[in-house]
């Protein structure tokens, strides 16, 4: 893969937050935290890596996360000025 960021996000889709109790009351936290994991990839490595990801982190239980795959239309390096407009695919 051209690049990796691993970001620790709070959010909530199923699983719709839980309920904690302190001092003897019911409190709801809606947002829970999470790892979110971006990847740029050449197209040839799109189906293997949602495999790989798939195999590894699926526990079959709510929560197990969602994969996204969009096109990235352009890649500017800020240092150089760089347009990786034309990544290897």
């Amino acid at each position: 893969f051209i690049s990796m960021t691993i970001s620790d996000v709070a959010g909530r889709g199923e699983q719709k937050g839980i309920q904690l109790r302190y001092n003897g009351r019911a409190e709801s936290v809606d947002l829970l935290a999470k790892v979110r994991i971006e990847l740029i990839v050449c197209d040839y490595e799109v189906d293997f890596l949602i495999e790989t990801i798939t195999e590894a982190v699926r526990t079959g239980n709510i929560g197990d996360g969602r994969i996204f795959v969009s096109p990235v239309a352009r890649s500017i390096k800020v240092r150089t000025g760089e347009d990786m407009a034309r990544l290897e695919t």
